[in-house]
């Protein structure tokens, strides 16, 4: 909850709720301000119950919205297919695909790569 996919998620929650409830989107935005505080702190402390009942908390925020605008069903999943630790690439992660043909080479690297051909 400390990275820029917090402040995606964070813009994203808040655009759908503006969108369906104008006048509750500066309360969200402060609500989901807070929400990323406790579970900081939560974390910190390995306070794993905190995590769960904030879980179950904003679990049921989105549901009683959906409720009220079941057509943003689709921006919401829109907004979470974007999030997804899938869709996501870590500082860490490389991911390389390649395709020769005939007498085609493919050289790649992650990292230095040194090649000498006679």
């Amino acid at each position: 909850m400390a990275t820029d996919a917090w402040q995606r998620t964070r813009e994203g929650v808040v655009a759908i709720w503006r969108r369906v409830s104008p006048e509750r989107a500066e309360s969200v935005a402060s609500e989901l301000d807070q929400t990323r505080e406790d579970v900081l702190v939560a974390r910190s402390g390995e306070d794993a119950q905190t995590e769960t009942e904030i879980r179950a908390e904003w679990q049921g925020r989105v549901r009683r919205l959906l409720l009220v605008d079941p057509s943003v069903a689709d921006e919401l999943r829109a907004l979470l297919d974007e999030l997804s630790p899938q869709n996501t690439i870590s500082d860490n992660t490389v991911k390389m695909r390649a395709h020769a043909t005939g007498n085609g080479r493919v050289y790649q690297a992650a990292r230095d790569q040194h090649i000498q051909e006679s």
